[in-house]
């Protein structure tokens, strides 16, 4: 004890030092917190009186949509820092404040989250916590990168992923049940938008994903969130994102992530870092924002690395963690105090959330370990040279004996001695319903976006009209048979290769559908139906530009049903292509190894296609089998020669002539049946469905579902099983 006391001695900065009042100049150029009806006293925090704990005692009627929160006169709150520009209404004394609510209590018992090792569960992410949010409130989880705020977070929603085991309790209302759909929303830290869409209309398509009955309460809805977050100016404002269609700032977009899980009216929201990539006057605004929503009675629990003071003061409650441990949870105010009490005291004009995360951040001693050696040049740093660990033990020793943890504990006692009525599920929209609106917004989509199908098309175009300038002029004699057969090779070929360009939009689908399904806002027939049914326009447009462009340049047989032949049989080439970029990219989701991987395959099925060496002239071991029976290049080109050449006939010297069949045999492998043409047809048509059930398999097995894991807020074990 001696050496964490000479420790804690030792941290305290000269300005802490120097701050009593008889050595302080008032100054308006630093943080300070006034007293009631003290609007020009400017105090520090050291100045300000005792800060007496705040009593709350919240009785939850029976019904359960009311709240009486009784307080005694609170200190001098944060929120009141700089309070010229974030006035803050102060309560009048002994004021019993009623509110009708839509939130719900939620409260966590010796919380422990573990992870898989090697062999077994065994490194702790969140060591026995213990905390409470209260409807109409904030309540933000703190702490530097890699205590675990997230995996809390994740705990406390019922979104653990499989590699993880929960210990302990989670109570919502009083009760050990999972939270049913549409009882709360869950916010990633990354969420993917759509930016072809404006606000208003990606809010609406969400609604309509998530809500069942009429369109005239969805849009009711749509506007309530716009409304609450702040999204007004911004509604009839396309979302953009890139580098070609320019929309939003961060902000307004963090904003919108928000504001698709109001669409569904949660009682609880949680949001993992919503400053995440924001400026100051963003995160202010976002965090005001945040406040009012909370005023309106929902549950709101967040995480967030460090802010600045005035975001600091609008926090009801703090949970402070490092490596996994709780340092601290209550009201923000009396964070400061509990620091203090540690022998910490927050310097003047430090924020506090830098002046915790600066006492409990272990990797500030690297930092100081490096600055050592600059302070014979740079002053002197002893004001930070203090070992971490020493001080989060302190912290935490301070904390395990305070009248804090003891309030938390009462509360949490409070709050689950008496069970209240479980939050209902909320209907969902049907799976029709689903399909139709996915379809409608994947063709809105299309249509705006021009790197989907519209650059595709220029393309398929163009490398059409160059294939066919390079084979134009045959002619219909025996000699054009070779040559012929090349152009359409070379145009079935490169024209599937070319399909590498829609890799970028077909991963920004699967991240679209992974956060829509793990809200249970999707699913994996829906997707693929939703996504099918809006490409086949833009495919059969394609395949009839490129067609007619490719078969007059050739000069291919000059009749109707054969060039309607053709454009279907290039319509279900590419819908193959399609599904095979599709499974591609589902499994590496990544670009670079999703492009890699997809011109691979092509280049392995070109070879095997027959047109090198006939098929039938191919080694057995994997080229002949499978690989050629599975390359649909096999099935296009070979239907295309058929449609061609089988009825037709060449004249070899004055007397005899040959069918076109015998003029293909020495070329490529086809078949004299006047109907196989169309037997290969429907053999492309099969492996687009394979293509298709292939991924429906691959994103039900292997992608992780988040609703899945609710099973983790039943208590497996306590406390004392694990350990």
């Amino acid at each position: 004890m001696e050496e964490i006391q000479s420790q804690s001695d030792h941290y305290r900065s000269p300005s802490s030092s120097m701050s009593s009042p008889a050595n302080r100049v008032p100054s308006s150029n630093f943080f300070y917190s006034r007293k009631p009806g003290a609007l020009r006293e400017p105090i520090s925090f050291e100045d300000s009186p005792v800060w007496d704990e705040t009593d709350i005692e919240v009785k939850v009627d029976e019904g359960g949509d009311s709240i009486n929160a009784a307080t005694t006169p609170p200190s001098p709150s944060l929120s009141k820092i700089n309070s010229g520009s974030l006035p803050s209404p102060s309560l009048i004394e002994r004021e019993v404040v009623t509110r009708k609510i839509a939130g719900a209590s939620i409260a966590w018992k010796d919380l422990t989250v573990t992870i898989k090792g090697k062999r077994k569960y065994s490194d702790k992410v969140v060591k026995s916590s213990h905390g409470y949010a209260l409807p109409g409130t904030m309540t933000v989880i703190m702490g530097p990168a890699k205590s675990g705020k997230s995996t809390l977070l994740r705990a406390l929603a019922g979104r653990l992923p499989d590699s993880t085991r929960m210990y302990g309790e989670v109570f919502v209302k009083g009760t050990r049940r999972h939270m049913p759909y549409g009882s709360y929303g869950y916010v990633d830290r990354e969420t993917t938008l759509i930016g072809s869409l404006t606000v208003r209309e990606f809010l609406y398509y969400s609604a309509l994903l998530q809500l069942p009955g009429f369109f005239c309460q969805r849009r009711s809805v749509v506007e309530d969130a716009i409304d609450a977050m702040s999204l007004g100016d911004y509604a009839n404002k396309l979302i953009g994102g890139n580098c070609y269609m320019r929309g939003l700032r961060s902000g307004e977009r963090r904003r919108v992530s928000i504001a698709r899980e109001l669409v569904m009216r949660p009682h609880i929201l949680f949001i993992d870092e919503p400053l995440y990539h924001l400026d100051s006057v963003s995160a202010l605004l976002m965090m005001v924002t945040l406040k009012k929503l909370a005023t309106s009675g929902c549950t709101l629990i967040f995480t967030i690395c460090q802010s600045s003071t005035e975001v600091f003061g609008l926090f009801d409650r703090i949970c402070l963690l490092s490596n996994g441990k709780t340092l601290f949870f209550g009201e923000t105010l009396a964070c400061l105090q509990h620091f203090s009490n540690a022998g910490f005291p927050c310097p003047i004009m430090q924020s506090p959330s830098d002046h915790f995360l600066r006492a409990i951040n272990t990797e500030f001693d690297r930092i100081i370990a490096m600055c050592k050696s600059w302070q014979d040049n740079h002053g002197n740093l002893s004001s930070v040279s203090m070992d971490t660990a020493i001080a989060i033990r302190t912290i935490e020793t301070t904390y395990r004996s305070s009248a804090d943890a003891a309030a938390v504990e009462s509360m949490i006692v409070k709050l689950t001695e008496k069970e209240g009525p479980s939050l209902k599920r909320k209907g969902m929209a049907g799976n029709a319903t689903r399909v139709a609106v996915l379809t409608w917004r994947s063709l809105l989509i299309m249509s705006r976006e021009w790197k989907y199908y519209w650059l595709r098309l220029i393309l398929y175009v163009f490398l059409a009209l160059c294939i066919g300038t390079v084979f134009s002029g045959l002619g219909h004699s025996l000699f054009s048979v070779m040559r012929r057969v090349a152009a359409i090779f070379v145009f079935v070929s490169f024209t599937s290769l070319l399909g590498v360009a829609g890799v970028p939009s077909q991963l920004k689908e699967i991240k679209i559908y992974t956060y829509e399904e793990s809200n249970q806002h999707s699913g994996e027939f829906v997707f693929l139906l939703g996504q099918l049914f809006a490409s086949i326009p833009f495919l059969f447009l394609i395949s009839i530009s490129s067609s007619l462009v490719f078969y007059f340049l050739i000069g291919l047989r000059d009749e109707f049903s054969l060039l309607m032949y053709f454009v279907l049989n290039f319509f279900a080439c590419l819908l193959v292509n399609e599904g095979l970029l599709l499974l591609v990219a589902s499994i590496c989701q990544n670009i670079f190894w999703s492009i890699l991987s997809f011109v691979s395959i092509h280049v392995i099925m070109m070879l095997s296609a027959g047109f090198f060496r006939i098929r039938s002239a191919l080694p057995r071991p994997a080229w002949m089998y499978p690989i050629s029976y599975i390359a649909f290049h096999t099935y296009s080109i070979q239907g295309l020669l058929e449609n061609e050449y089988i009825g037709t006939s060449f004249a070899v010297g004055q007397v005899r002539t040959i069918s076109g069949y015998e003029a293909l045999g020495n070329v490529y492998d086809i078949s004299d049946d006047s109907n196989s043409k169309w037997k290969n047809l429907l053999v492309l048509f099969v492996m687009a469905v394979a293509y298709k059930v292939l991924v429906f398999i691959l994103l039900k097995c292997c992608i992780r579902k988040n609703h899945s894991v609710h099973k983790f807020f039943r208590c497996t074990q306590n406390r004392k099983d694990y350990k």
